[in-house]
């Protein structure tokens, strides 16, 4: 039987290693993928499980089951361009209205969007899905040289959500060529209003430009969540009869040259 010494002996080597491997390893990259879990795993259900589930089912299902509108296609966010990251940044854009704004452009961040939006029937499941977090609409103002700044820093990622009033070309190595807003070369000195949310305002996503700007509109009642922005926009749709749809238009191309 091992003595208390060879004990204490024993746990201060394990200390001093673990201090040692601590000095050395940093970690070098973080990944994640998703993993859908659906009826592709029930290789046998249990009548046990699904008894007890059932409840609860019904409680879940009553809140994400509604139906909030109709999609014309599957959408995903893309880089360059994708039409979920298109549509994402137009309905910011479209929301300016309830808080008095009339944005020049819109942005919605790739890394924000979770998920695709299937065609047909969208649930409110399906929109929780695509904006999980606590990303509230925000605007603010930047200086057209700040605006550069941004596209610069856009074209360095490939590409984010960009609103149908911007066209960015951008070369391979992720340098800004051109960029215009509603057609128009960018004025260095004039004031553009964007809409985009208020988790990127910190300049977080490689984003800093947005950190330059002014008269920030970001209002932090949960109602201005963006899954709500993004239910009412389809109800809104749904009540005029639209089906929701959304195209790749050229908002972000990579030359080839």
């Amino acid at each position: 039987m091992k003595t208390k010494a060879t004990i204490l002996t024993a746990l201060a080597a394990l200390l001093m290693l673990t201090s040692a491997c601590k000095s050395h390893y940093q970690v070098a990259s973080i990944e994640r993928s998703t993993i859908l879990v659906d009826s592709r795993y029930d290789g046998a259900v249990s009548p046990q499980v699904t008894a007890f589930m059932q409840p609860y089912k019904q409680k879940v299902d009553s809140i994400m089951g509604p139906v909030v509108g109709r999609s014309a296609r599957y959408m995903t966010a893309e880089r360059p361009e994708g039409t979920l990251s298109n549509l994402l940044s137009d309905i910011l854009v479209w929301a300016g209205k309830d808080y008095n704004e009339k944005p020049d452009f819109g942005m919605y961040n790739m890394g924000g969007v979770r998920a695709a939006l299937p065609k047909g029937d969208v649930t409110y499941g399906d929109v929780l899905d695509v904006a999980p977090f606590e990303n509230k609409i925000a605007f603010g103002t930047l200086k057209g040289s700040d605006v550069l700044d941004l596209f610069k820093q856009i074209a360095s990622t490939k590409g984010e959500g960009l609103s149908s009033s911007v066209r960015l070309v951008i070369s391979k190595d992720g340098q800004l060529l051109s960029a215009t807003i509603n057609g128009q070369p960018i004025d260095p000195n004039r004031e553009y209003r964007l809409t985009t949310i208020d988790y990127l305002l910190g300049g977080t996503d490689k984003m800093e430009a947005l950190k330059r700007a002014t008269n920030v509109n970001s209002p932090q009642d949960p109602s201005n969540n963006t899954r709500y922005i993004i239910v009412n926009y389809f109800r809104e749709m749904q009540k005029q009869g639209k089906v929701v749809d959304a195209q790749i238009e050229g908002r972000v191309t990579i030359s080839e040259k």
